[in-house]
């Protein structure tokens, strides 16, 4: 038990790194840039992101350390482990694009294979852990509805 809670804490910080990160190239252009884009009628207000991908990073963190503890020799936990990273660079990487270098385009292109990745992180956690597997589905509709307004951002500018 002491080991999985080890592998879930060091899943939430790696996690929540990647979400403060992320935040430091956001902050600047939801100030500026952001704010003088059209956006669509169900764009939620700027206040509503912080705390949603705060609750998101930590339920990674866990779903990702519960797979770990499994132990990373099994193949499958390798797998989905692999998955989980690549998709995570993939959501730091939108954040990059679309609000550090203000291309909404590409953002678009990005959160399509973050979706994909996520899609396929999903499978391979719910062979080694329904839990790690349920963990994931509020963040993969969350990218589901940000690649909707990610779409309709860019398609209005």
């Amino acid at each position: 038990m002491k080991r999985k809670l080890t592998y879930i804490l060091i899943g939430i910080i790696i996690c929540s790194t990647i979400g403060f990160l992320s935040s430091v190239v956001t902050q600047s252009s939801v100030t500026g840039w952001y704010l003088t884009l059209n956006k669509p009628s169900f764009n939620p207000p700027n206040w509503v992101f912080a705390p949603v991908w705060s609750a998101l990073y930590i339920m990674m963190g866990i779903s990702a350390g519960w797979v770990w503890a499994k132990g990373f020799h099994h193949k499958w936990v390798k797998t989905g482990l692999y998955h989980f990273g690549f998709q995570l660079l993939l959501n730091g990487l939108w954040s990059i694009v679309f609000f550090g270098l203000k291309q909404p385009f590409y953002g678009l292109l990005v959160i399509m294979a973050l979706l994909v990745v996520l899609s396929l992180t999903i499978k391979w956690f719910n062979i080694v852990s329904k839990f790690a597997a349920i963990l994931l589905i509020p963040y993969l509709l969350w990218v589901c509805f940000a690649t909707a307004l990610n779409y309709k951002i860019w398609e209005l500018n």
